[in-house]
């Protein structure tokens, strides 16, 4: 109905009700849940989380889009006090309390005659809506749907078929006009196993989700790797195949969700280094998203640095995982057709293979641009501690912020502790600020990992200690490119005596711990 040439414009007449499960940051949506009211653009003139209200409370309930459950909606227009309403709820009595209320003429907007309908967007990501019954009215209330009396739903049908509502309506009674469109209906997320042009692009092979399931004896705990905010990761095993795979079950509630999903194909998908994780395949399945990787045998770096492991990674251990990671971080910037920013760049997400060598993984967050463009401002995403401090003035992730993630994670592997610990001591919670101050004392040694102590690396220990100060510093032109890093890790360049202290990086740990709580 609109593109990006139209968007906005008064010749559309458009006004539009929109129930939304993706997040598009161009058409600045708000979150993959929300209800918005838009006029002429796809671009919402007014949005809200999609929720509703119990009678007789205050208190607002989430309601979840794309559960599959039964959702009923009313749309009302009063052209007297020029608002409009709109109610959500499930299957239950319509709520006194509107979700969202817009003040608005929409007089300019309609035309003597009007189409009254439904639509849907297109793209990579298929949705299903079954509208089970609806009733329109000029001029009053809408006729209250006697929900018993509607069809159940019994799944999608064959065949796709797309239905149009048309209704004149004439502008002389604009001044009068109340309307009422209850709309009674269900999203399920569908996610289709069809091959299409992006995947077969892509290059990794596909897998069955039978194969899948029977790998991991049925996504049955026992087989359960770990679990976040993504979903969860089993170890499976393939019939044919001698090595062990790790496969991710995203999550449609999640986080990450679908778009995570996708990312992680279109970047890691075509990605080929020795210190990135591998993406054997993928399936999609109705509401299953299954990402497939090499199995790493040890785990991620932040449980042999912090969960009492029986593996002791010593000092050697260590260096070579950073190096590695450099190295893998250094493609991305530089050896890939496009640049890619990873996002996310922390110990959880640093894999270990049988020999302890590390590799960079899950690319949920990545994000790619052309090499010599300006990145585009995007909403501030990562964990606390390795978050560069311009992001959360700018808004765009770039190279110089996944340097600074890199930063944190040498201090944190050098020190083996967190970037932020929250029971430590005030002066010891931010670590990229504690150890600043340890070099301004001259006490470097002070924050070294007493698990590294005699190991005869102090020199090596203390190069990193440094490197993880310059690549923190808050001011990202004074920060190295990963290229320079690397030569650093290799003994082929070395650092500068003295360091250039940070200037706001108080302000800037005081802000992050404030942020927190909002981030995604």
């Amino acid at each position: 109905m609109l593109n990006a040439a139209d968007l906005g414009n008064l010749s559309n007449h458009l006004v539009g009700i929109e129930f939304d499960t993706v997040q598009n940051l161009e058409f600045k949506d708000i979150d993959d849940n929300h209800v918005g009211i838009n006029i002429n653009s796809l671009v919402s003139n007014a949005s809200v989380a999609a929720g509703y209200y119990r009678q007789g409370s205050s208190t607002k309930q989430n309601l979840s889009l794309k559960s599959g459950k039964p959702i009923q909606a009313w749309i009302d227009y009063d052209s007297i006090d020029n608002v409009i309403n709109v109610t959500i709820a499930p299957s239950s009595k319509r709520p006194t309390t509107p979700i969202l209320s817009f003040h608005v003429d929409l007089s300019p907007f309609l035309n003597e005659f009007m189409y009254v309908g439904f639509s849907a967007s297109t793209g990579l990501l298929a949705s299903s809506h079954y509208v089970l019954g609806w009733s329109f009215k000029i001029n009053g209330q809408a006729q209250t749907l006697d929900l018993s009396s509607l069809p159940s739903f019994s799944g999608p049908p064959k065949k796709h078929t797309a239905l149009t509502v048309g209704m004149s309506v004439s502008s002389a009674n604009l001044v009068l006009i109340v309307l009422s469109v209850a709309i009674y209906f269900m999203i399920k997320m569908k996610n289709v196993d069809m091959v299409e042009d992006w995947e077969l692009e892509i290059g990794p092979q596909g897998y069955t989700y039978h194969e899948l399931k029977q790998a991991t004896d049925g996504f049955s705990d026992k087989t359960l790797l770990g679990q976040g905010g993504f979903g969860r990761v089993y170890k499976g095993t393939l019939k044919n195949s001698k090595p062990d795979v790790a496969v991710k079950r995203v999550s449609h509630e999640s986080k990450q969700g679908l778009r995570e999903f996708m990312s992680e194909i279109w970047s890691l998908g075509r990605l080929r280094h020795r210190n990135l994780v591998q993406l054997l395949g993928w399936c999609r399945r109705r509401g299953d998203l299954l990402l497939v990787y090499d199995f790493m045998a040890n785990g991620s770096l932040d449980k042999l640095l912090f969960d009492n492991p029986k593996t002791i990674l010593n000092w050697d251990h260590r260096f070579r995982i950073i190096k590695g990671v450099a190295s893998g971080l250094l493609y991305l910037h530089e050896g890939y057709e496009q640049i890619v920013i990873h996002r996310d760049i922390k110990a959880s997400n640093v894999l270990l293979d049988d020999e302890l060598n590390g590799r960079l993984g899950d690319f949920g967050l990545a994000k790619l641009y052309e090499h010599g463009s300006n990145p585009g401002t995007t909403r501030v995403v990562g964990t606390l501690g390795y978050l560069a401090p311009e992001l959360f003035k700018t808004g765009k992730a770039t190279t110089s912020s996944d340097v600074y993630a890199f930063g944190a994670l040498l201090l944190e592997v050098a020190c083996g502790r967190r970037p932020v610990e929250h029971k430590a001591l005030p002066e010891e919670m931010v670590l990229v600020d504690w150890v600043w101050e340890k070099y301004r004392q001259g006490r470097m040694v002070d924050v070294v990992d007493t698990k590294l102590l005699g190991q005869n690396n102090e020199s090596e220990i203390m190069m990193v200690l440094k490197l993880g100060l310059i690549c923190s510093n808050d001011v990202p032109a004074l920060r190295p490119s990963m290229r320079q890093i690397v030569l650093y890790l290799d003994g082929e360049a070395e650092l500068q005596e003295n360091l250039r202290p940070p200037a706001a990086f108080d302000g800037y740990a005081e802000e992050a711990l404030m942020l927190h709580d909002s981030l995604v």
